[in-house]
């Protein structure tokens, strides 16, 4: 019997803007997330994550890992720019093979769900829109539900063209540490809830966050 897999990408940026608190406060949710997650058979056995971060080059610093078996989440570094366009692209190659690969293992993947993280404004904001329009096209089988946050320097506009399913941005009067505790919270308790729930045939659903406080809820960019 073919058992359901949600996968969850993390695509946080790690450029030199992050430095210091940003940063920090992320990579301090790592290990609650690793335990929350890997520590609950029921929601491990059911979810995938994988970690990429990104500056002016990305890399995957977590393959897709069921969390039960990995032993923690490699921390961040902040530096360089913040370029959007390479990121789509990695993260595009790297859910076609995560989702072929898991396929193959005889699993049923549910479509991936990526929560987006950046403090500002791409330095080639002419260029990465072609390649966000790659990953999220719907005809690619598995295009993922992406969820956009922002804090610092990053506008609206630009979170709602990066969200598929809708983006936050943080509020002017919260805190740095505080509204990236609540990103944090958010993206635990989507995991969690998600690997525990049940819909009417039995199967999984995918459990999104309506509101994060801190934060203000925007919808994502429609056409």
């Amino acid at each position: 019997m073919s058992e359901q897999i949600l996968p969850f990408y993390l695509v946080c940026d790690e450029s030199a803007s992050m430095t210091g608190e940003p940063i920090n406060e992320i990579n301090k949710s790592l290990p609650e997330l690793h335990q929350a997650i890997g520590s609950n058979p029921v929601v491990a056995d059911k979810t995938r994550f994988c970690l990429i971060s990104f500056n002016h080059e990305p890399q995957v610093l977590l393959p897709l890992s069921d969390l039960s078996n990995v032993t923690s989440i490699p921390a961040m570094t902040a530096g360089g720019g913040t370029t959007y366009g390479k990121v789509f692209d990695l993260l595009r190659d790297a859910i076609g093979q995560d989702v072929k690969r898991l396929k193959g293992d005889g699993h049923q993947v549910l479509r991936p769900a990526v929560f987006f993280l950046t403090d500002g404004q791409p330095n080639d904001s002419a260029d990465w829109a072609s390649a966000h329009k790659r990953v999220t096209d719907p005809s690619w089988g598995p295009h993922p539900h992406i969820l956009a946050f922002g804090f610092g320097q990053v506008d609206q506009q630009t979170l709602q063209s990066v969200a598929t399913f809708r983006a936050f941005i943080a509020k002017e009067e919260f805190g740095v540490a505080e509204a990236l505790q609540e990103f944090a919270q958010s993206l635990i308790r989507s995991i969690v809830r998600s690997g525990s729930s049940a819909d009417a045939d039995g199967g999984m659903s995918l459990q999104m966050p309506n509101d994060v406080p801190g934060f203000t809820t925007l919808p994502a960019d429609v056409v």
